[in-house]
C-alpha cells in the first residue's frame, strides 16, 4: 500500500489525523517534524512535548536551520525514502511536490480555528497562539519557496485530496481519507 502523506499549514490537525489513521490502518507515522527534533537535539536543543515548534527555543531552531539547508534536505531525503518503502502515514510540509509516490492529502483551516485549536491544546492564549501560527507559517513558506521553489499559498496540484478543517472534526476528516485511499488503492 502506498504512504499517506499530510500537509498543511501549522496546527491544522496533522499529527491529530495521522494517529488517528495510524490505529485505522495499522501504519506507523513519522513526520518531518520528528526528524527535525532529531537534529535538533543532536544540536544540543532541549525538547518538550508535542508543541515544541511552539517555543522560544524552537525559533531559535528555526533561525539556526535557515542558514543551513542541509538540514531540511536530509529531512526530505529520509522522508522521501519512506515514502518509496509505503504503509507509513507521513506528515510533512514539503512531500506533497517532492515525492513521485503516495496518496497526497491537503489540511485546509483559516488560522483563527488553528489559533484556537492550539490555544486550547497548549491551555494559552488565542492572540498568542495566532501571532506563533503566523511567524511559523512565514518561516516554512520562506524556507521552502527559497528551497524549492514552492507556493504554499497557491498550489494545490500534487494533491489528491483537499479537506476543510474548518468544517470537519478529526474523525470526519479521518474517514474521508480513508475512504478516498481506499478507493485510490482498489483500483490499482
Amino acid at each position: 500500500m502506498e504512504a499517506i502523506i499530510l500537509s498543511g499549514p501549522p496546527a491544522v490537525g496533522k499529527t491529530t489525523v495521522s494517529k488517528l489513521l495510524s490505529k485505522r490502518l495499522g501504519f506507523p507515522t513519522v513526520g518531518g517534524t520528528d526528524i527535525l527534533k532529531e537534529m535538533a537535539a543532536d544540536r544540543g536543543y532541549k525538547m518538550s512535548g508535542d508543541d515544541w515548534w511552539d517555543t522560544p527555543e524552537a525559533m531559535r531552531f528555526v533561525k539556526e536551520r535557515e542558514s543551513n539547508t542541509d538540514f531540511d534536505k536530509e529531512v526530505d531525503r529520509r522522508l522521501l525514502k519512506k515514502v518509496d518503502e509505503g504503509n507509513v502515514i507521513i506528515t510533512t510540509y514539503t512531500m506533497p511536490w517532492l515525492a513521485k509516490k503516495g496518496f497526497k492529502v491537503w489540511l485546509e483551516g483559516t488560522i483563527k480555528n488553528r489559533a484556537h485549536r492550539m490555544a486550547e491544546r497548549d491551555h494559552s492564549n488565542e492572540g498568542i497562539a495566532e501571532k506563533m501560527l503566523r511567524q511559523r507559517q512565514e518561516e516554512n513558506d520562506k524556507i521552502y519557496s527559497k528551497l524549492y521553489g514552492i507556493d504554499f499559498e497557491h498550489d494545490r496540484s500534487p494533491f489528491h485530496l483537499q479537506v476543510d478543517t474548518n468544517k470537519a472534526g478529526a474523525e470526519e476528516v479521518t474517514d474521508m481519507i480513508v475512504k478516498k485511499y481506499q478507493e485510490r488503492n482498489a483500483k490499482k
